[in-house]
């Protein structure tokens, strides 16, 4: 049997901030029976931190409102809203809160952290706190980092003349069927036990109903879905996340006029082929061998 869950933004109790000004929300993780995804939301306060640590998993993120500094080895950075990126797995690092309103972000932790193993985090020595430099995807020094806004899903604005930064396939769109993709953390950015990404469904846009070999969650941003997972139908609003089980078969609908938007990962990354399986077109070979026979 495959699992799948939703959760409903008003339904979800704001945890306490810990001793050091930070607080996470878990939406996906061991507890739901997830393997490879470990999803949450961060909060964290103006001066707020996160000490040193490293993980034996994977983390992704995408700073969704205010500001932070993240501090690695190789530097500090000032992260906000709309910036995302890497942290490989070992590599050490630290969060500080920045300016008035602190920062809040999305992360995804793949595999899923074991709670028998210390949730696989380990603290170490402090890092130091240099100056913070930006994000510049043209910086190769930023190589691990990107940003992210929402006029970057609008296919009409991906020419040379019109993008705000140089032209390359950091910048590209998958566009099919009212479905516009921006891919954000993935192989050609270092990971390699996750993707995460941004779609946006046009008022007309559809996908039919598919299975994969990884685990997929959904973090709605903007506008309404109607999302079916395993034959369950559920109306997903901004703040909501669904997820996906390996195997589960799922469909979603842009329930709304507006264009709908989320916030996608995926786990493990998805392999070279078949890594959709769509019950339309096995429906189709059931049939066809049903007739000839």
């Amino acid at each position: 049997m495959t699992n799948h869950l939703v959760r409903r933004a008003a339904d979800l109790p704001e945890p306490p901030y810990d001793g050091h000004g930070h607080r996470r929300r878990t939406l996906v993780g061991e507890d739901d029976g997830s393997v490879h995804t470990g999803f949450g939301l961060c909060e964290l306060r103006p001066d707020g931190r996160v000490p040193a640590h490293v993980h034996s998993y994977e983390e992704t993120f995408h700073v969704l409102a205010g500001a932070a500094f993240l501090d690695v080895p190789e530097g500090s950075y000032l992260l906000a809203e709309g910036d995302y990126g890497l942290l490989p797995i070992g590599v050490p690092h630290a969060w500080r809160g920045a300016g008035d309103t602190g920062g809040r972000w999305a992360d995804m932790r793949a595999p899923v952290p074991r709670a028998r193993y210390g949730y696989d985090t380990q603290a170490v020595p402090d890092l130091p706190a240099r100056d913070p430099v930006r994000i510049d995807v043209r910086d190769p020094r930023t190589r691990s980092f990107g940003h992210f806004e929402p006029g970057q899903m609008d296919p009409g604005k991906q020419s040379q003349d019109l993008l705000a930064v140089t032209a390359s396939m950091r910048t590209a769109l998958l566009v099919y069927s009212g479905i516009t993709v921006k891919m954000m953390v993935d192989s050609d950015l270092g990971a390699v036990g996750s993707t995460m990404f941004m779609v946006q469904y046009a008022s007309d846009g559809v996908i039919g109903t598919h299975d994969h070999p990884f685990e997929e969650t959904y973090l709605i941003l903007e506008g309404v879905a109607e999302a079916t997972l395993d034959g369950e139908r559920y109306r997903l609003e901004s703040g909501d996340l669904a997820w996906a089980g390996a195997g589960c078969v799922h469909g979603f609908v842009n329930a709304g006029q507006a264009p709908l938007r989320w916030l996608e990962t995926q786990a493990p990354q998805p392999p070279p082929r078949h890594a959709y399986r769509f019950t339309r077109d096995w429906d189709y070979l059931r049939a066809a061998l049903e007739e000839g026979s």
